[in-house]
């Protein structure tokens, strides 16, 4: 049984393209009935419309297979006074969802990613958090690519913020408890069975996904297709506990390795 990123996993940083492998992977999956779940930090489109963009590219899987943080976000966070700051698709996203979005008297700061946040809107964050609104991540990502270049994901900002106001933050993609857990559930409407020490998690967000994914029991494998250029740069830094189970370049490796029954 498998989660499965998306972005850097599935399709690329760059150009949002499949990544070598990912689509046959996909496919070798359906054949053999495994169960699976595709669990995707999204917050730039609508759920729906995400799902719908990947299956024009060539994945073929059902909607109930497909979770990201905007379906669970209605039942985490009042729609009441937000301010909320990531990429203007975000933004329109939220209020699409009826959120009403306030700059002035928060009740929650919800952050999602973007590459160019300015150091204005950090002050006026720690503003509002230190005035007593709740500090929300739409996922706790580690690093942000895009452009070829590497920006700080929204866990390193809320680690940042937390450390600036000494406010403690929830998080409402992954890696949270909650978003694994609701995936969790989903999977056992294809195999009763399911359990998080029978999954395994693919990701190449080896200190977000993948981290939270082994302190729930998961067997976890790294691709270098996405945020990391190689192994070296954060594998010999992480604990050992938290160390990935495997680590392959991409989706093709994998399905290679899968192939010959070795993983």
């Amino acid at each position: 049984m498998y989660f499965i990123d998306v972005q850097g996993t599935l399709i690329s940083d760059e150009d949002k393209s499949p990544i070598r492998g990912s689509i046959e992977f996909i496919n070798n999956l359906n054949m053999r009935n495994i169960p699976y779940m595709v669990v995707t930090n999204n917050t730039k489109k609508k759920s729906s419309d995400f799902y719908e963009f990947l299956q024009s590219l060539g994945f073929e899987f059902s909607y109930d297979k497909y979770i990201d943080p905007l379906m669970l976000l209605e039942s985490r966070v009042d729609k009441e006074a937000v301010a909320a700051y990531g990429a203007d698709e975000f933004l329109e996203t939220l209020k699409s969802m009826g959120y009403k979005l306030d700059f002035n008297n928060p009740k929650t700061v919800l952050i999602a990613i973007k590459e160019n946040f300015m150091a204005d809107e950090y002050a006026q964050m720690i503003e509002f958090i230190l005035a007593g609104a709740t500090l929300v991540g739409m996922h706790e990502t580690s690093i942000y690519a895009k452009n070829s270049k590497r920006y700080p994901g929204v866990g390193a900002i809320l680690k940042m913020l937390e450390f600036a106001t000494s406010s403690s933050y929830d998080v409402v993609g992954k890696p949270s408890i909650s978003f694994y857990s609701e995936s969790l559930k989903r999977l056992m409407s294809q195999d009763s069975n399911a359990s998080y020490e029978n999954i395994t998690m693919i990701s190449d967000d080896v200190k977000g996904d993948l981290g939270g994914a082994k302190e729930l029991g998961m067997n976890t494998i790294f691709v270098t297709s996405g945020k990391y250029k190689t192994q070296d740069e954060i594998v010999p830094f992480l604990k050992d506990e938290l160390k990935p189970d495997f680590i392959y370049a991409d989706m093709q490796d994998i399905l290679d390795q899968y192939k010959l029954e070795k993983i």
